[in-house]
């Protein structure tokens, strides 16, 4: 029997969550709701998810805020919805550790679609870090695909689901420029619609540095290709630094 993948949905709009309860539940998920931040909280020590859909605006506890709680002890992915205006405003959910975002008024047919380039992409790096033994060293850097674990000069760096995806693509073709749409399509699942969305794939690389350089305004490990993408310094690949 194939367990259902958990997702709870977190909107304080009524209409939202019958919506999407209804409508992941017809995908084939299990459905968790809760209409604020402190019953989201509530529900996810209670019933641990697969994935979050969490709205921004909220009574009692903000998403920002619940967002920023959960990355204290878990890297569920977490999509976030906003109505802010403004994409400044927009990416700090992605700053406190949220994996994407969608911006209200959405369209629950891209949500899904999001939701389900996510839950795969978990589940291809689950079987994937089963299957594969390989260690990549470079300087201070130690990444183990298997374990799913980095280390920063002998000190574990708690990366997030998503993080450590990134950093794995851009080791597994290091020396080379990734455009930033390529990166967006491997990992996130879906191409650029807007030159916005490429913001996710900054902000992420932003966090990264900020996580494993010691400066990361001159970076030793993720470089910047101006106008184009990034790219991770030339090292052996993961059979070799395995053997």
């Amino acid at each position: 029997m194939v367990t259902k993948r958990k997702i709870l949905v977190v909107d304080d709009e009524a209409a939202i969550r019958q919506i999407l309860s209804t409508r992941l539940s017809m995908g084939g998920y299990d459905v968790a709701v809760a209409s604020n931040g402190q019953e989201a909280l509530q529900i996810f020590a209670d019933e641990r998810p697969d994935l979050v859909v969490l709205d921004v605006m909220m009574p009692k506890i903000d998403g920002l805020t619940v967002c920023r709680e959960l990355r204290k002890t878990s890297d569920v992915p977490i999509i976030m919805l906003t109505a802010l205006g403004e994409i400044a405003d927009r990416i700090v959910g992605l700053e406190m550790g949220a994996d994407d975002y969608i911006s209200k008024p959405f369209s629950p047919k891209e949500l899904e679609a999001r939701i389900k380039a996510i839950l795969r992409r978990t589940e291809q790096n689950s079987a994937a870090a089963d299957a594969t033994a390989g260690v990549v060293q470079l300087g201070g850097l130690q990444m183990d695909v298997n374990k799913r674990q980095v280390h920063v000069g002998g000190k574990r760096i708690r990366l997030t689901g998503i993080e450590f995806d990134l950093l794995q693509l851009l080791v597994s073709r290091s020396g080379e420029s990734i455009p930033r749409a390529d990166i967006l399509n491997e990992i996130w699942g879906y191409t650029p619609s807007r030159h916005s969305d490429l913001r996710v794939v900054d902000v992420h690389v932003s966090r990264l540095r900020s996580k494993l350089e010691d400066d990361p305004g001159n970076p030793e490990y993720i470089h910047t290709d101006r106008g184009r993408g990034y790219f991770f310094p030339k090292v052996a690949s993961l059979q070799e630094m395995s053997a």
